[in-house]
């Protein structure tokens, strides 16, 4: 249990180890996430503008 322990302690560096990979997380995350949301906004807008198209 003390190795565990001090795999998490990280040598006395775990808030600077562990706010990296968290930092890391979050931009990976985002590199997945807000292009598929400015997809969806794109593909709504061009959906409207091709009605507005369409109309008289």
């Amino acid at each position: 249990m003390d190795a565990l322990r001090e795999f998490f302690h990280m040598g006395g560096y775990a808030f600077y180890v562990w706010s990296a990979y968290g930092v890391a997380l979050v931009v990976l995350v985002a590199n997945v996430v807000v292009p598929m949301m400015r997809a969806r906004d794109l593909r709504a807008r061009l959906a409207r503008q091709a009605r507005l198209e369409r109309s008289p």
